[in-house]
């Protein structure tokens, strides 16, 4: 007697109240492309969707168990799972009006829910297909650094917020003005200086030529953000050697240090390489 094998069924959900310990689990078994919402969620105690940034939807499987998430915000962020949760994912947000300006995670996953979402999603202005997330998890053989790397002082804002708007327009290709507004880009700049995680060199006149943040401090891994040299300064090892202050102060507050870089930024690449980071995952991006 024959008998028709079914694909697992799947549902998704919106979770709220408190973590559930499965869930963080779950989220934490990838910590290096989670860092971000692990994070997040251990600073909320929550899933109260406006302290953790959006709403957290899980994918669970016939038995009940978590098998794939999200975080759906501002940034989309698929967080584990296959190609099975992916599309569930996928389906059940094509319902719903874009939450997001941007979706990053896995390769894999980016494309999974794309699929699904493209339909009824509009077109994206962007697509980084390939994002390798590289980490480094010593600081015993970093080169000697630049020792006018230090922390921006926050009388410092109007000089560094020039130079982390210009880094943030030259990678997401559109202005953080026009995306945020200019206060609650100036506050959000000035946020990351108060907690003493943007970190510049200055030239004589005062102006940045190197700039740097630490984006979030999980258990797992403190990630490097927003690396920028001024562009009449590249070419010269600045942010090689600017970059080595940074990461022994990101290896002093986690154990591994990681950031994510475009992969046709071969300059960048070489860079990361020559400090001794490597690759562990591929991420992608899609930007609106």
């Amino acid at each position: 007697m024959s008998s028709v094998l079914r694909p697992t069924a799947v549902r998704v959900e919106t979770l709220s109240g408190a973590v559930p310990a499965e869930l963080m689990a779950f989220v934490d078994a990838d910590p290096m492309v989670n860092a971000v919402v692990s994070e997040r969620l251990r600073v909320a105690g929550s899933l109260e969707p406006r302290r953790l940034g959006g709403t957290l939807l899980a994918v669970r499987d016939a038995s009940g168990a978590i098998a794939g998430a999200a975080l759906s915000g501002g940034i989309l962020m698929p967080l584990g799972g296959g190609s099975e949760q992916w599309r569930a994912l996928g389906r059940h947000l094509a319902t719903r009006r874009r939450p997001c300006s941007s979706v990053i995670g896995r390769v894999a996953a980016v494309e999974a829910l794309w699929a699904e979402l493209a339909g009824s999603w509009d077109e994206p202005r962007a697509i980084r297909a390939a994002q390798p997330l590289l980490v480094l998890d010593s600081a015993a053989d970093l080169p000697a650094g630049d020792s006018r790397v230090r922390a921006v002082r926050p009388d410092e804002l109007d000089r560094y917020l020039p130079a982390a708007a210009a880094m943030f327009t030259e990678e997401l290709g559109i202005s953080p003005y026009r995306q945020t507004g200019v206060a609650d880009y100036r506050r959000r700049v000035e946020s990351v200086i108060a907690t003493g995680h943007a970190f510049a060199v200055f030239d004589e006149a005062g102006d940045v030529v190197f700039k740097a943040d630490l984006g979030v401090v999980s258990r797992h891994t403190c990630q490097v953000q927003g690396v920028w040299v001024r562009p009449d300064q590249r070419g010269r090892g600045i942010g090689s050697a600017a970059l080595v202050p940074v990461l022994r102060h990101a290896l002093s507050l986690a154990p591994t240090a990681s950031l994510y870089v475009n992969d046709f930024n071969r300059p960048a690449r070489r860079t990361y390489a020559r400090l001794g980071m490597r690759e562990v995952a591929t991420l992608s991006t899609i930007l609106f």
